[in-house]
Formats: C-alpha cells, sequence, structure tokens
C-alpha cells in the first residue's frame, strides 16, 4: 500500500461524512482528519475576539495568533484551539451560523490547505470537507460525494444537538441553517462545494451505517495491497 494513500470525503453539511470517515480510519488503521473541525476552530477565534472578517488585515493577523492540534482518542478527533479543547464548543450553533463566510475568505482557505496538504503528503489519512477532493487533495485516488435528503440531514443534525444536551435550536431552525450553509457552501468564489469528476455519489438517505461502510470499502480495497 502507498505510503501516502489519500481518501477524501466531500459533501453537503449534516450528511455522515466524519461517521464514514472515522469509520473507514478505524477499519484502515489510518488517520482521521475533521478540516470542518478546522474552519469551525478558527470561527469560534474570530468570535471570541470579534474578527471582522471583511477586514483583511485583522484576518491576517489572527491567523498568525492561531494553533491548531489534533488528537486521538478512539478514532474520535478531538481539536485544540491554542492548547484548548473546542470539540464541543466547535459544534454549537453560533459557530454553526458563521462558519461559512469565515470558511470562504480567501486567506482562511489558503491557510488551511496549506495544513491540511502537510498532513496528507507522508501519512496515510481520511478527510472530510468541502473541497478535499478538487482543491486540497485533486490528485487522490479515492474520493468520495456525499448527500442526502435535506430533510434527513435536518433530522440528524438535530437529534445531534440533542445527544450532546443542547436543546436551544428548533429542528426548523436547524434546518434553515442547513439550507443556508448549502448555498453559502457552493456558491462561494473560493473553492466552492462541487463534485469533483472522478469522486463516487454516495446518497446515504437510506443507507445505515455499516452499509454506506460497506459501500465505501468495496471502491478503496482496490487501491489496498494485502
Amino acid at each position: 500500500m502507498k505510503k501516502n494513500l489519500v481518501i477524501a470525503i466531500d459533501g453537503y453539511s449534516s450528511c455522515g461524512k466524519s461517521t464514514l470517515a472515522k469509520a473507514l480510519a478505524k477499519k484502515l488503521g489510518f488517520i482521521y482528519v475533521d478540516s470542518g473541525a478546522m474552519y469551525r476552530a478558527v470561527t469560534l477565534y474570530f468570535l471570541r475576539n470579534n474578527i471582522d472578517v471583511a477586514d483583511d488585515a485583522k484576518v491576517v493577523d489572527a491567523l498568525q495568533h492561531i494553533e491548531l492540534n489534533f488528537h486521538s482518542r478512539d478514532y474520535e478527533s478531538h481539536i485544540t484551539l491554542n492548547g484548548e479543547e473546542v470539540s464541543d464548543e466547535i459544534r454549537l450553533m453560533p459557530v454553526s451560523e458563521n462558519v461559512s463566510e469565515v470558511s470562504a475568505h480567501k486567506i482562511v482557505r489558503h491557510e488551511m490547505v496549506k495544513q491540511q496538504q502537510r498532513m496528507g503528503k507522508s501519512k496515510n489519512i481520511v478527510m472530510d470537507g468541502r473541497d478535499i477532493g478538487t482543491t486540497v487533495f485533486p490528485d487522490a485516488p479515492v474520493k468520495f460525494f456525499m448527500t442526502a435528503d435535506p430533510k434527513i440531514r435536518a433530522e440528524r443534525r438535530f437529534k445531534e444537538l440533542e445527544s450532546k444536551g443542547n436543546n436551544e435550536p428548533t429542528l426548523e431552525e436547524v434546518f434553515e441553517n442547513l439550507a443556508h450553509r448549502d448555498y453559502a457552501d457552493t456558491t462561494r468564489k473560493e473553492s466552492p462545494l462541487v463534485r469533483a469528476d472522478d469522486a463516487v455519489i454516495l446518497d446515504n438517505t437510506d443507507l445505515t451505517q455499516q452499509e454506506q461502510l460497506d459501500f465505501a470499502l468495496e471502491r478503496v480495497n482496490p487501491f489496498l495491497v494485502h
């Protein structure tokens, strides 16, 4: 097997990208990299420090004061922002409502892409996001583009928030937030969410987690040397 086999997973919000990515990483013994968490952590820093994304000078300065690190426990990806564990806080609605605007910023994306590409130079990784197969790793041999019915995605996200004790947003608010993010992600000028020509579409509206893992493994296996 190649020393740096990259599996790229792109798709819409709350399509189960991280669920599949973590399951693949665990099954294959790869490293899981949650690129979306990186943008969320940057967004959290911007919110805490009142950084105006329209002010390029402040954005550049802020990025120089942001240090992101991943660590893994049981193939769950945890991220620290300047040494602080923020894995749960970055999933709350204030970050969700602002992450599309921050992640669309050209300077932010260029910095995050550079960091992501460094991660895939010498290790076997599974990375999920919005532009992994198109911008970050356009030559990745295995690419998936995930989608699902918008109502199902909203229900999944709502249940995820409930399970973490966050009962503040309603199901309708979650649905509207996902619709807004879809529009922002697909229409932004910098690395918009699009399916790579060679990406396999995975619609998991009616699939169980095991079924989507089996679907992915069937397509990954030809690239593995047993």
